[in-house]
């Protein structure tokens, strides 16, 4: 009986080993945002959300950021992937364009690039 008992141990421990899968990724089902803009006032570093418009670009594609209730955040460009530049304007301050920002992806979702940008009063 003991050779048996051995015998099925080995087999097994041979077999376990010819299946080299991966670790299975698993993924959310949650749409992330590629963007995440903050705007602050340059005069003294308040964070401005009423009144401000924030607009992503890439290429063809154009999207008005949303701003998450009750926070300062703007954002947009879920789950999809590209190179942005981003306008944000308020009335009484100099309309601002970002520098083009990459949004790149994972196996599940796009990583979010976080940017603040800062306001001028006119």
């Amino acid at each position: 009986m003991k050779k048996v008992f051995l015998f099925l141990l080995i087999l097994c421990v041979a077999c376990n080993g010819d299946d080299k899968t991966e670790d299975p990724v698993l993924c959310t089902l949650e749409a992330r945002p590629g963007l995440e803009v903050t705007i602050k006032d340059t005069m003294d570093a308040t964070f401005l959300v009423e009144g401000i418009t924030v607009v992503a670009t890439d290429n063809e594609y154009k999207e008005t950021l949303e701003n998450i209730s009750g926070t300062t955040i703007f954002v947009g460009a879920h789950e999809r992937t590209g190179t942005y530049v981003i306008t944000v304007s308020k009335t009484g301050y100099t309309t601002i364009t970002s520098d083009p920002i990459i949004v790149t992806e994972d196996i599940c979702h796009v990583i979010t690039e976080s940017l603040e940008i800062l306001l001028e009063k006119k």
